[in-house]
């Protein structure tokens, strides 16, 4: 075959026609594609770019406020935490001095309702004082007459005995309530 070639006078160093040619077809292909390919792509590359770097920043923006929100949230909750403990003090101090309030009425009560007892203990002791005073001279008397069978009346050393005998009971009713 390169006999051929070179029979023909072709020389295979020598590029032929056709690859001048080919070549000019190629760069010609190359500026249409230089010239009206490539600028929409380009530019539809760039849309896109911006695009992807615009929502790149607003994901950047949107975590920020996220961030932001998220210490606000947490400063409002410990705010919130400590006027919840507050409200509870205060509550509960509320409380307690009702509960002090209650409990001291109820001593002053009690207190009330134990002296009214005492007074009416003591009024009842003294009338029961004064009906012995009163029976028992007769009743004595009477008994007295009763164990000797004779009629016995009652004289003032009687009634002496009787007042010693019933101050006697007094005085220990009164040690017994001390």
């Amino acid at each position: 075959m390169s006999a051929e070639v070179h029979a023909e006078g072709n020389n295979f160093l020598l590029p032929n026609g056709t690859f001048f040619v080919e070549l000019i077809i190629f760069g010609i292909v190359l500026l249409v594609i230089w010239r009206f390919v490539l600028p929409p792509v380009q530019k539809a590359m760039r849309e896109r770019h911006d695009m992807l770097q615009k929502q790149l920043d607003e994901n950047r923006e949107a975590s920020e406020k996220f961030e932001a929100a998220k210490t606000k949230y947490a400063e409002e909750l410990a705010e919130a935490r400590a006027e919840s403990n507050r409200i509870r003090d205060e509550a509960r101090l509320e409380g307690q001095k009702i509960l002090d309030e209650h409990r001291e009425r109820a001593q002053a009560e009690i207190s009330a309702v134990l002296r009214r007892g005492e007074e009416e203990l003591a009024a009842q002791r003294e009338r029961a004082m004064r009906e012995l005073r009163e029976s028992i001279p007769g009743l004595s008397t009477a008994l007295a007459g009763r164990v000797v069978g004779e009629d016995v009346t009652a004289g003032d050393a009687h009634r002496a005995t009787v007042d010693a005998f019933l101050a006697e009971l007094g005085a220990e009713a009164t040690g017994k309530e001390a």
